[in-house]
């Protein structure tokens, strides 16, 4: 029976509750960073370890499950927490990065940490920073090593040690040696040498007994590699059949028989099991649009149960939907129907396993299982602050480019609008470009501009990510041309299925979004009325001179194979040589500090409107990288987007 007294206080809230949802999530609330972004429980279940947004820096949170009290562990210089793993039930090793701005994932430094579970012990067990050079002493001490360590697995029955590869840095610190793996001990770093890679830039795979059996990687042309290790012999064997197919080693089973490839085949992609015995594959899950995701964790932290994909939204494939993991994930997905649910970490044992629940209007939620009770306990939530209710939903479209090549991407609706016509509407680029897609999933770049009321228009433009090597190449090449054309057509394909008002379309796009923004806006001056580039390249030739890209031999291969070296091309494609076609009303928002698109893109653009006497909208923050980080610019810049936006295509739809 209904309580009354709850009754009465419902009954008078219900028209505030009705003025507080007319009101828009305010850009302050959007801004903000996640409060927590990955969460793995201890091997015993005792602890847990998680990555934790606190005033602007990612830090180790470690917080005990009775109690859910814990400790911050602060990375020295501001550096940002990027990864960590459990070595046992009582070490986490961590690494660190520094942030290059709010746009890409902060730069790894190279270096590897430790730390009890009850946040004491910590030490640095390898690294630049290493405290302690010795000389003239028999006795091992702590000493700075220059290179990058990257951690490859645990070792079973054996808490003190763990298998990590190790690269050393050259001189200039820009190129890296073989990675060679070793057997580190988690308490003091101390290492033994196992074995070398065959090629530069290669990662371990390592079986369940902590025994390296695999080593993957790409030459400078793009090519992949797969090496094996035989268990009954030494040295590496080259797996030609599998380099030639792009087929790669991502983790064995839990017994260690059977190894899943991925196994790219022509009008598939899939994931194979691979018999070391006798080097033969057996096709486990395929699909004909779609590369896998991942592998799908079950309620052990070692376990598989199959394998995730996103073909539209999130998907699931089951290798056994009979076994016991397999029927528990079914019964949770039940629980949360149209939300992306998965274990994502679990216990030696499988008694207790961390769930991530999430959707396109859900930042997500960490929840704890425990088998034994079957009971789903809350944990921690990514953005408590965040209501799915007043979000925009994601909608999954297909359509044929020009050229007959099929494309994917995603609408966005503002809330409440789901079936409306002719919206004012934004094109949101992805950057990148390759190997980078769009994904079914909540989006900080889009939600402040459909709560807003404009519906935002993604695409999986060739080029991007997840579906296949030949989608990425058709892009390689491609800055101004098809790539861009992929943008225009999923524009015009919007306006002709009555979705976007043809006379109210923008784009905007950060990065290589910021180019394809402005190129957008010269290549076709009657489609946009405006445009956005955000840390954005506008002069092409000028990355193989100034930036982090062009600093490596990797990076220079990359721009030749990638954007191609033809200058004249190059100098033709480039927006800031277009500006006599321009149009549309442009704004460029630039970071005074990005390493990966120097400032010198955005003022160089800045200067040539100047010049032509083309009024425009100018950002600039001077402390700021590759996109901006603090939150208190982040929504600056949403409220000019969004004042920019309604200055020249009309304020967006209300409910």
């Amino acid at each position: 029976m209904m309580d009354v007294r709850r009754w009465i206080v419902a009954a008078l809230l219900l028209p505030l509750a009705a003025v507080l949802y007319a009101q828009p999530v305010s850009f302050a609330e959007l801004a903000r960073h996640a409060q927590y972004e990955d969460v793995k429980i201890s091997p015993d279940g005792q602890y847990l370890a998680a990555t934790a947004v606190v005033k602007g820096q990612t830090v180790l949170a470690l917080i005990h499950l009775s109690d859910m009290k814990g400790k911050l562990i602060r990375p020295r210089e501001e550096n940002d927490v990027t990864d960590f793993w459990w070595a046992s039930s009582t070490r986490v090793l961590y690494s660190v990065g520094i942030r290059i701005g709010g746009y890409d994932a902060p730069l790894a430094t190279g270096e590897l940490f430790a730390v009890s579970a009850d946040g004491n012990g910590a030490d640095t067990l390898y690294g630049f920073r290493r405290a302690g050079m010795s000389t003239g002493s028999h006795i091992q001490h702590a000493t700075a090593e220059y290179g990058t360590a990257q951690f490859i697995a645990t070792i079973p029955n054996d808490p003190n040690h763990v298998l990590v590869a190790i690269s050393s840095w050259s001189g200039d610190g820009n190129e890296l040696s073989l990675p060679t793996a070793y057997r580190m001990d988690v308490r003091n770093g101390n290492k033994n040498r196992l074995i070398v890679a065959p090629l530069r830039g290669a990662q371990f795979v390592a079986d369940h007994q902590g025994r390296i059996r695999f080593a993957v990687g790409w030459d400078n042309d793009g090519n992949t590699k797969v090496y094996l290790h035989p268990l009954d012999g030494d040295g590496w064997q080259l797996l030609p059949e599998e380099s030639k197919n792009r087929s790669i080693p991502i983790g064995f089973d839990r017994d260690d028989t059977a190894v899943y490839f991925t196994c790219p085949a022509p009008g598939a992609f899939g994931i194979c099991r691979w018999d070391p015995a006798n080097r033969s594959q057996t096709v486990v899950w395929s699909d004909p649009t779609v590369e896998p995701d991942s592998l799908l964790q079950g309620l052990a932290d070692d376990s598989i149960l199959g394998v995730g994909f996103m073909d539209g939204r999130t998907g699931t494939a089951l290798f056994d939907s009979q076994s016991t993991d397999a029927q528990v994930l079914l019964t949770l997905m039940k629980q949360f129907p149209g939300e992306s649910v998965r274990f994502v970490s679990g216990t030696r044992d499988g008694s207790q396993s961390v769930v991530l629940v999430e959707a396109d209007v859900d930042p997500g939620t960490f929840l704890l299982y425990d088998a034994k009770t079957r009971k789903l306990t809350p944990l921690l939530a990514r953005m408590s602050w965040i209501n799915p209710e007043h979000m925009a939903f994601k909608q999954p479209f297909d359509f044929d480019a020009r050229d007959g090549m099929k494309l994917h991407g995603y609408l966005s609706f503002p809330p409440g609008q789901e079936n409306a016509k002719h919206l004012p509407m934004v094109v949101l680029v992805h950057g990148g470009p390759f190997g980078i897609r769009d994904r079914w999933e909540y989006d900080t770049s889009v939600q402040p501009l459909a709560v807003r009321g404009y519906v935002v228009l993604q695409v999986n433009y060739r080029g991007s990510g997840g579906y296949g090597y030949d989608y990425e190449h058709a892009g390689w090449r491609q800055w101004g041309g098809r790539m861009q054309d992929d943008v225009t057509d999923a524009t015009r394909w919007a306006v002709a299925h009555g979705i976007a008002d043809p006379q109210r379309i923008c784009i905007y796009g950060a990065s290589y979004g910021g180019y394809a923004a402005l190129e957008g806006a010269v290549k076709e001056p009657d489609l946009y009325k405006c445009a956005i580039g955000y840390v954005g390249v506008y002069d092409l030739p000028l990355m193989y001179h100034r930036g982090d890209i062009p600093q490596s031999s990797y990076g220079e291969e990359y721009l030749k194979r990638q954007l191609g070296d033809d200058m004249t091309v190059l100098a033709r494609h480039s927006p800031i040589n277009q500006l006599d076609a321009l149009k549309a009303h442009v704004m460029l928002v630039v970071g005074g500090k990005d390493e990966r698109v120097p400032p010198i893109q955005g003022l160089g653009l800045h200067q040539a409107l100047a010049n032509r006497h083309i009024a425009h909208e100018w950002l600039f923050k001077a402390n700021e990288m590759h996109g901006f980080y603090d939150e208190a610019h982040i929504a600056e810049l949403y409220t000019q987007l969004v004042q920019f936006l309604g200055a020249n295509i009309g304020p967006g739809v209300t409910q």
